[in-house]
């Protein structure tokens, strides 16, 4: 396939979803060039399902793919067991090798979601660390400073804290630094929480002699429930997820995350994304461009029909609720699901709305409550059986 040199698609590339570029003026050149690209994405198999926070990078890298460059999927099999605590604020526990095997089972169907697997070069990263020396890890290690680790915000905090560091997380920014080595990668995609780890395969491929990768960063975004969008809290939207449960967790998202969903999870055409902004501005009702949102990923993961059948169906099962069109609204001093009920009347105390949360009569955007410890968030819809609902300011 002939790489596109296309100005528009390139500038799209660079901008669409990206936090950071490093360096993007080489990488400019590089794509104006012609040049076949290696670009390189690695997931750990930390959870089996891979959810939409997680298409971010992968739609990226589908988009270098339609460009004609060579895309390389990494499973992280063997950093997986380490863990990477890039983004965590304590320690991640170590997984088995039996828990990684089983996680990465359906990862390759999952990536073909997105991927054209056939034009995908698609690798473990077993095949290469697990077969490194004490020697060759320890030349590895010496090319970097224990103050650059520590010098990482949340390693940074933990330390003061006075909580745990383990000296296996130390290893981690060198395991996936040596990947790019491994695979000769020219691009690295990733999150913003990333950073060290993907500046780690620069810092090691100069060092093996090879030229430096440049790195794409994307921004992390929020889940369902408003926190950052992570496996281990739950507020994920799958890849697995069947059309009614993936279209009805859109429809539970907060307004104000509409456009970046929009912009970073679909491929719908920017000009379109603008005018659905435009329009909302204006005063359109959110809950009508959440529709679309949720036709258009139901649509991608599924088919156009599967997701004209989601909207209908959630439509169907929020109308014979009754949910009136015209509920009473609440700003709470407190966003825990149990203060919220107190404050709207819905409980005489907060044994009496555990009591209502424990029967399964509460509910937030039509999702069942299962937990006291559940925060609302600006336009989600809160009901106490059929009667009593609000809208959260």
């Amino acid at each position: 396939m002939a790489i596109s040199t296309d100005k528009t698609k390139i500038i799209e590339l660079l901008t669409r979803g990206v936090e950071e570029i490093i360096d993007r003026k080489h990488l400019m050149e590089r794509l104006e060039s012609g040049k076949e690209l290696r670009v390189k994405l690695g997931i750990d198999p930390t959870s089996p399902n891979l959810h939409l926070g997680r298409s971010i990078p992968l739609l990226k890298l589908r988009d270098f793919q339609k460009l004609g460059h060579k895309v390389v999927f990494i499973v992280g099999d063997a950093t997986g067991v380490i863990g990477d605590t890039s983004d965590k604020e304590s320690e991640r526990p170590m997984l088995t090798r039996e828990d990684v095997e089983k996680n990465l089972e359906s990862y390759k169907a999952q990536v073909g979601k997105i991927l054209d697997l056939e034009k995908t070069e698609f690798r473990h990263n077993s095949e290469w660390l697990n077969k490194l020396s004490y020697e060759e890890i320890g030349e590895h290690a010496n090319v970097f400073s224990v103050s650059e680790f520590i010098s990482r915000d949340n390693i940074r905090r933990r330390l003061e804290a006075g909580t745990r560091v383990s000296l296996r997380e130390v290893l981690y920014p060198l395991m996936q630094g040596y990947d790019s080595v491994a695979i000769e990668a020219d691009v690295e995609l990733g999150g913003t929480d990333q950073r060290f780890n993907l500046l780690a395969g620069r810092t090691l491929q100069s060092h093996f002699g090879q030229e430096a990768q440049d790195i794409i960063m994307n921004p992390l975004v929020a889940g369902t429930d408003g926190r950052k969008m992570s496996s281990s809290w739950g507020n994920t939207v799958n890849l697995t997820d069947v059309p009614d449960d993936m279209f009805g967790k859109i429809m539970s998202i907060p307004d104000d995350l509409i456009i970046s969903y929009f912009t970073y999870m679909t491929r719908v055409p920017m000009e379109t994304v603008e005018q659905y902004t435009q329009a909302m501005k204006d005063g359109g009702n959110p809950r009508d461009y959440k529709m679309l949102l949720g036709k258009a990923i139901v649509s991608f993961y599924h088919s156009a029909e599967d997701a004209e059948k989601a909207e209908a169906n959630f439509i169907s099962t929020f109308s014979n609720k009754q949910v009136p069109d015209d509920m009473p609204e609440l700003t709470p001093t407190s966003a825990n699901i149990v203060d919220v009920l107190i404050e709207a009347g819905f409980a005489t105390s907060k044994g009496d709305a555990r009591r209502a949360i424990d029967g399964n009569g509460v509910r937030v955007n039509d999702e069942v409550v299962s937990s006291y410890d559940v925060e609302v968030r600006a336009g989600d819809v809160v009901n106490k059986g059929k009667r009593s609902f609000l809208k959260i300011k």
